[in-house]
């Protein structure tokens, strides 16, 4: 059985704010969430209440499974400075201890035209090579995500998963490996199991939503017992991230993807 991790950017809004979501998440069976930036995307006009929301995961026993690292950094575009990236990394790790979450998730931004593609995955190599170094001892996972440039991401750099998987290996790090995310992966035409036969223990994390559509599964097309089942034969046995946008009421989103995961 397979530990499920509902957004609480996404999924049980309607219980108000995020501490609140922890807490209905809690309420409807889960013992583990995730969510995107620590700080929030109205931050810093309207921060996320993180001495809330901690009091909220403590008291119900809920994991935070990932966050997002900030800022999303493009680091492919001129002048290439970075420095606020590693700066919010440290604070991030910071962040990410005092809620009890394991790992955060980085990305590679947008490519730069003036490049080769396979200079710019070795430029990744070397920029996650050293915020692997900055936050040695922290036990912090890093996880980095390649999403779909057809639907969601247009101009991402890293929109295949053998390119992720290619990075993480040149990091080469227990504390960093690769974000597979089913539905980027669908939609992009990749095919799940040959992907993570490549992918292999570097698979350190895992979302889903269904496609097309990004709803919940069972809204679009994928064969969610088949998928499940490959991932589990994949050895992949870590928490999945429920990131999807739902087409009907939080706690009944839920229900078939519950069903199937207590069978995987």
């Amino acid at each position: 059985m397979y530990q499920l991790a509902p957004n609480i950017e996404l999924l049980f809004t309607e219980a108000g704010d995020y501490h609140d979501r922890v807490r209905a998440a809690a309420a409807a069976g889960f013992d583990a969430v995730e969510m995107w930036g620590p700080t929030g995307a109205d931050a810093p006009a309207t921060p996320k209440d993180l001495p809330a929301l901690k009091a909220a995961l403590e008291e119900t026993g809920t994991q935070l499974t990932a966050q997002l690292a900030e800022p999303r950094t493009q680091f492919m575009i001129p002048p290439w400075d970075h420095s606020e990236f590693f700066r919010k990394l440290d604070e991030g790790v910071q962040i990410a201890h005092d809620l009890g979450c394991p790992r955060m998730v980085v990305g590679s931004g947008t490519g730069f035209g003036g490049w080769k593609r396979q200079v710019q995955l070795d430029k990744l190599v070397e920029i996650y090579q050293k915020a692997i170094a900055q936050i040695d001892g922290s036990g912090i996972t890093l996880v980095l995500e390649p999403v779909n440039v057809r639907v969601d991401h247009p101009g991402s750099l890293l929109d295949r998963t053998a390119e992720g998987v290619y990075v993480a290996r040149g990091v080469d790090s227990p504390y960093f490996g690769v974000l597979y995310d089913i539905y980027h992966s669908a939609v992009e035409g990749e095919d799940i199991e040959t992907e993570l036969t490549n992918a292999g223990s570097l698979i350190k994390y895992v979302q889903l939503a269904d496609a097309p559509g990004r709803g919940e599964p069972g809204t679009g097309d994928l064969d969610w017992p088949a998928t499940l089942a490959v991932l589990r034969s994949s050895g992949y046995d870590g928490p999945i991230g429920l990131e999807y946008y739902p087409q009907a009421a939080s706690d009944e989103s839920v229900r078939y993807i519950r069903d199937v995961a207590a069978q995987a």
